[in-house]
C-alpha cells in the first residue's frame, strides 16, 4: 500500500497547519484588505494554500464561518470596555466606539452584523456587558430588555454601515469620517424650503457624529426611564 505522506505531501502539510483558528485569522487578513467586499472560500484557500472545500471541515456551512468571524469581531470590541461597572455610560460608550472602529478595520465582516447572529461567547458578552450597564439605571424586566435592544440594533446596524461606505471608498482612511447627507441635491428655496435654509448644516454632518448622537440619545432615554422606574418603586413602598 502507498505512503499518503509520500503521495501527497501538499494534503498531509494541510492536515498539520489547517485548523479553525488558522481559518479565522486567514479571514480577517482578507477582510482587512482594502476594497474587499466579501471574505469568500476560494480566496481563504488561496491564502491558506488549501482547497476551498477544507474550509468546511471546520466548518458547517459559509453562515458558520461568517459567524465565528464576526464573533472574533466582537470580541475585539468587548475587550476594549475596561471602565468599572458604575460607570455605565462609559461602557457603552466604550463598547460603541470600539466596534465602529473594529468594523470600520474590517467591513467585509462587519456587513454580516445586519443579518447574522453569532451565537458565540462574544456576542454574549456583548449582551451583558449592555444589560448590565443598563441595570445600572434601575431598568428592570420588559423595559431593560426594550433598551438594551434598541440600543444594541442601532450600534450594530449604524456601525455595519459606516464600515460598508469606507470599504467601497478608494480614499477614506480608518479615522475618516464619511458624510451623512452625501451629496447636494438641487433643490430651491420654493421647492424644498428647509433643506434649502439648512442645506449647508446637512452636508456638514458626519456618519460617525451622528452614531454617537444617537448612542447618547438611547442612553438619555434609558436613563430617564430607569429614574421613573427608581421613582415608581420608591413610591410603592410608601
Amino acid at each position: 500500500m502507498e505512503n499518503l505522506e509520500e503521495t501527497h505531501p501538499i494534503a498531509t502539510r494541510e492536515r498539520a497547519r489547517l485548523d479553525a483558528e488558522s481559518i479565522i485569522e486567514a479571514g480577517l487578513r482578507i477582510a482587512s484588505k482594502p476594497g474587499t467586499a466579501a471574505v469568500s472560500v476560494r480566496d481563504l484557500g488561496a491564502m491558506l494554500d488549501a482547497a476551498p472545500t477544507a474550509v468546511y471541515r471546520h466548518f458547517r456551512s459559509k453562515e458558520g464561518l461568517m459567524q465565528a468571524l464576526l464573533d472574533r469581531l466582537l470580541a475585539m470590541s468587548t475587550a476594549q470596555v475596561t471602565a468599572p461597572t458604575e460607570a455605565w455610560r462609559e461602557r457603552i460608550t466604550q463598547l460603541c466606539t470600539a466596534t465602529l472602529n473594529v468594523f470600520i478595520a474590517y467591513p467585509a465582516i462587519a456587513v454580516e452584523a445586519i443579518v447574522l447572529s453569532t451565537e458565540g461567547p462574544a456576542e454574549l458578552d456583548g449582551v451583558e456587558i449592555m444589560l448590565g450597564a443598563y441595570a445600572q439605571t434601575g431598568l428592570e424586566g420588559t423595559e431593560l430588555v426594550r433598551h438594551y435592544a434598541a440600543l444594541s440594533t442601532y450600534m450594530l446596524s449604524y456601525a455595519s454601515g459606516i464600515a460598508r461606505a469606507h470599504s467601497i471608498s478608494n480614499t477614506l482612511t480608518a479615522e475618516d469620517s464619511t458624510p451623512w447627507w452625501g451629496r447636494t441635491y438641487p433643490v430651491t428655496a420654493s421647492s424644498h424650503p428647509y433643506i434649502a435654509a439648512l442645506r449647508d448644516e446637512l452636508t456638514a454632518l458626519s456618519d460617525r457624529e451622528i452614531y454617537f448622537l444617537g448612542i447618547n440619545e438611547l442612553m438619555d432615554s434609558a436613563e430617564r426611564a430607569g429614574a421613573q422606574a427608581r421613582e415608581r418603586a420608591a413610591s410603592a413602598e410608601v
